[in-house]
């Protein structure tokens, strides 16, 4: 069986959750993660939390379970560009 190759992106600034804005599967999603390090975009690879977004549509919020695992993936990327979340939309 072929391993499908999955990518999602999350934006976070003026909304009150992190909201999935694009999705994609096998050559979008090595775009979509081609894109991401081009703009300096953090690139988690983490599959369970893929598995849980990947229920979710595009312009949704992420459900309140998945708060946690989000904001500690937003925050190893805050700290590995030596920000604090404040700073983040500068």
């Amino acid at each position: 069986m072929k391993h499908l190759k999955q990518a999602i992106a999350l934006a976070y600034g003026t909304e009150e959750a992190p909201v999935v804005v694009a999705k994609g599967d096998d050559d979008l999603a090595d775009c979509m993660i081609q894109e991401a390090h081009k703009h300096g975009v953090f690139v988690s690879e983490d599959p369970q939390l893929l598995a849980l977004l990947s229920r979710l549509q595009v312009d949704q919020e992420i459900p309140p379970e998945l708060y946690t695992a989000v904001a500690i993936v937003l925050s190893w990327a805050y700290w590995l560009k030596g920000l604090a979340p404040a700073q983040a939309s500068r």
